[in-house]
């Protein structure tokens, strides 16, 4: 690791390990750039105590600055972390597609007894509470998809564009310092090229490039 090149701590979603990063990380230790994962209980698990794993990870990493990226409800919970323990040492964070600013699939399927159980307990209780209050000084982008091809489009009423999943709208951060929007799906995001040259753009300039390649 150099001082250019910090060390990047990724953060799964829902009904996923941190294994899911695996094509990423392999990219990044062809560039020489070390990579950690985070792993949590998405369906058995609580927010906060999600919140507080991630912040006790960071911890022991020892390493600063660190960078987070988090990829759908990962994302969500790096910003309750940030909000709830404000650690300091921390580079950059991109958020990967995260429903931060709510989920309009996760809502419906909450009103609908027999699949509320699929969402498990993190996301719900993200969405049952207001946006966390994130200090200022940290520098998060925010990459949305709007290739809508996933599970979402069984969704009555998912608004244009989204990315399968989320919306491109639910992902607009307003603490974001830049959001970029490629034709990806949510769940692409985990290993194209162009997700991958976004996030490390903006996680060492602070800023997303404009006309990367696709897909």
């Amino acid at each position: 690791m150099t001082a250019e090149q910090p060390e990047i701590l990724f953060v799964h979603g829902l009904w996923m390990h941190g294994i899911v990063f695996t094509a990423h990380r392999r990219r990044l230790r062809r560039m020489g750039r070390a990579s950690h994962v985070f792993s949590y209980h998405s369906l058995l698990g609580a927010l906060d105590a999600a919140a507080d794993d991630l912040a006790a990870r960071i911890a022991s990493l020892g390493g600063r600055p660190l960078h987070l990226v988090g990829h759908s409800l990962g994302g969500c919970i790096v910003l309750h972390m940030l909000a709830r323990h404000h650690p300091e040492g921390i580079g950059r964070v991109v958020l990967l597609g995260s429903p931060c600013c709510g989920s309009h699939a996760g809502e419906c399927i909450l009103r609908v007894p027999v699949l509320r159980g699929a969402l498990g307990r993190v996301l719900p209780q993200w969405l049952a509470r207001p946006l966390p209050e994130v200090p200022p000084g940290y520098e998060i982008g925010v990459v949305a998809g709007n290739r809508p091809v996933g599970m979402g489009r069984i969704v009555p009423g998912l608004e244009r564009p989204h990315d399968g999943m989320v919306t491109v709208a639910e992902t607009r951060w307003p603490g974001a310092r830049d959001h970029t929007v490629l034709p990806v799906t949510h769940m692409q995001m985990l290993w194209s090229r162009a997700c991958l040259i976004q996030t490390l753009h903006f996680l060492d300039t602070g800023r997303f490039l404009r006309g990367v390649p696709r897909g």
